[in-house]
């Protein structure tokens, strides 16, 4: 199968910016693959699913099932902590999932270091992998563990960030490409809030003098997610918008 053709066939199963990105990320394809891949995308399956690549704040990073792909959204949490000017930090990262976070973070400050922590195995595997190919294996230490867990660390750290799990069980408003994530990552308990409640509880034992936590929330949670923080004792700092005009970070210190 030529290259052309591969396109138009992806192109009818998944439109001209997913045959583009495929073809151009695997220029070899052959007749039986071509079919395989096209099946997928009318099953839903995001392309960076398929290609094993998503690209986050001008870095590659490998992505699996195991891990939610990088968003674009997720940006504003990256760009809350840099516009701060932290000098050397260490950074927590909890729920790491493909490592993106802190690994971008540490790729655009000298001499930051880190732990990423995450429940998901899996997800481990990928944020090693990202860990290795950005040359930050000496950096960042990769850590199973959860939020969850009072006595994850007895670090302390001037970055704490986090995009936990926020959906609501059940909440119908979940584009079909979600199916294809890790359910671990997408849902939480409680309305969605039951994440925030550990790690509001929990990170207090992380959070150095002085430090300050970063936490993604989805559309309409300011409210509910800054009341779960604010009662657990910590101090609101600010709100931080997406490109959307939306707010997507809210920042608190002790």
């Amino acid at each position: 199968m030529t290259i052309n053709q591969a396109f138009e066939l992806l192109k009818d199963a998944g439109g001209i910016r997913a045959a583009r990105i495929i073809t151009d990320n695997l220029p070899k394809i052959s007749w039986f693959r071509a079919h395989i891949i096209a099946r997928r995308l009318r099953r839903g399956v995001p392309v960076a699913k398929i290609i094993h690549k998503k690209w986050f704040y001008g870095l590659e990073f490998y992505t699996n099932r195991k891990t939610l792909d990088p968003r674009p959204d997720t940006e504003t949490l990256v760009e809350s902590v840099l516009s701060d000017k932290f000098t050397a930090p260490k950074i927590l990262d909890l729920g790491t999932g493909t490592g993106c976070i802190i690994a971008t973070i540490a790729k655009n400050i000298d001499s930051a270091t880190g732990v990423a922590i995450d429940v998901s195995r899996g997800a481990l595997r990928v944020a090693r992998r990202n860990i290795k190919s950005l040359n930050l294996r000496d950096r960042i230490r990769i850590k199973h563990g959860s939020f969850a867990n009072p006595r994850l660390t007895r670090q302390k750290f001037d970055i704490i960030v986090s995009n936990p799990p926020y959906i609501a069980i059940g909440d119908p408003r979940v584009d079909a490409a979600a199916k294809h994530d890790p359910q671990i990552a997408l849902y939480a308990k409680n309305r969605g809030m039951a994440a925030y409640e550990q790690i509001a509880t929990n990170a207090k034992n992380w959070i150095a003098d002085g430090g300050r936590l970063y936490v993604e929330i989805g559309a309409g949670g300011e409210v509910s997610v800054r009341k779960i923080f604010e009662s657990a004792g910590w101090k609101f700092v600010r709100a931080n918008k997406d490109l959307s005009g939306i707010v997507r970070v809210l920042v608190f210190t002790i």
